[in-house]
């Protein structure tokens, strides 16, 4: 077996691997190497694991250089989730070996690696996040019955406030993007820029859904799926405030659950939460399972695994001070920072 640093000649055979493989994801995909190299300026290292001509494990890893939180190499940054696919755990370790070598040429700080199961070799992890799943029927009606009845009726209810939902594709990139402005200054979190979004849609037009639910013609929620191997996932949804209140999330997760079981996929992942959170709690509404996240790291200049995350509190300031900042101001900065946030 051979530890190969891909280049893209293995593009085809790379996607062929994750495509198929039972620890392959959406974000696992080869042409996330370009997105993110071309937004952020971001390089990666693609490990892949040989026997012959075969590819028997990958391991994507993209670096990250901030002023703000040091250096970082991860698997993978701005996604749920990445990690290792490997048929054996001798792969597996042999993946993480190369991944050590890249990640002491590269002298960062550490690497983190976000992983759907716990990771061999001892590595220290995290398990602040857990990732929650719905699986799903052709027959969407089963899922509706299976819901409790004050569920059911939270959902009538947004409905009876007017929003209409529409799924597709590039031509609903605008509205969503409106959206997720808003909704994310008010979490006081930067988002990307739009290019990143566009960028996505155009490397998988066939693998991606936008959905937006409008009063009339205003947009008030939206979200943004990806799908690959049976399994649609959840990458980024948000409301806007002044339609929280009146229940759009729930038009909006309702109408994306339908679409899925109309698509054939057989699990809907909503993504991850932080456990105990609001988010898992909501969530758990529509009958998704929690599986634990493992974020596991390879430590070189630091002593303890690094809390990069919002319930940290040297962070409450600058999110703070963030939810007060005008749409414009955060549409043009917040891009500068998030490229940093892993």
């Amino acid at each position: 077996m051979e530890i190969v640093r891909c280049d893209d000649t293995y593009r085809v055979a790379w996607d062929e691997f994750v495509s198929t493989h039972g620890q392959g994801s959406f974000y696992h995909r080869y042409a996330w190497r370009e997105i993110n190299a071309a937004c952020f300026g971001h390089a990666s290292s693609y490990l892949a694991a040989v026997e012959g001509t075969t590819i028997v494990g990958v391991l994507p890893i993209v670096r990250i250089k901030s002023r703000f939180f040091g250096k970082i190499a991860c698997s993978l940054p701005f996604v749920n989730f990445g990690g290792i696919c490997a048929d054996a755990d001798a792969v597996e370790a042999a993946l993480l070996r190369e991944a050590s070598t890249v990640a002491d040429e590269w002298a960062v700080d550490y690497l983190e690696i976000r992983s759907r199961r716990s990771l061999s070799g001892g590595l220290p992890q995290s398990d602040h996040k857990v990732s929650l799943s719905i699986d799903l029927d052709a027959d969407s009606d089963k899922l509706w019955a299976a819901f409790k009845t004050g569920h059911r009726q939270e959902i009538r209810r947004a409905y009876k406030n007017g929003f209409e939902v529409r799924i597709g594709g590039a031509e609903l990139l605008d509205d969503f993007y409106t959206v997720l402005s808003e909704s994310w200054r008010d979490l006081g979190t930067p988002l990307y820029p739009k290019r990143y979004f566009a960028a996505i849609v155009r490397a998988f037009p066939d693998h991606v859904r936008l959905a937006v639910a409008y009063v009339g013609t205003e947009p008030a929620a939206a979200a943004f799926d990806g799908f690959s191997n049976g399994t649609i996932e959840g990458m980024w949804l948000g409301a806007r405030a002044r339609y929280r209140a009146r229940g759009v999330n729930y038009v909006l997760y309702w109408e994306l659950v339908k679409d899925a079981c109309q698509r054939g996929f057989r699990r809907f992942h909503l993504g991850r939460s932080s456990v105990d959170s609001g988010s898992e709690t909501f969530k758990k509404k529509w009958n998704a399972v929690a599986n634990q996240l493992y974020w596991g790291y390879l430590l070189r200049t630091r002593q303890e695994i690094p809390q990069l995350n919002v319930t940290n509190p040297k962070y409450q300031l600058a999110i703070r001070a963030w939810q007060k900042l005008p749409i414009p101001i955060t549409r043009f900065v917040g891009p500068l920072v998030a490229r940093s946030i892993p």
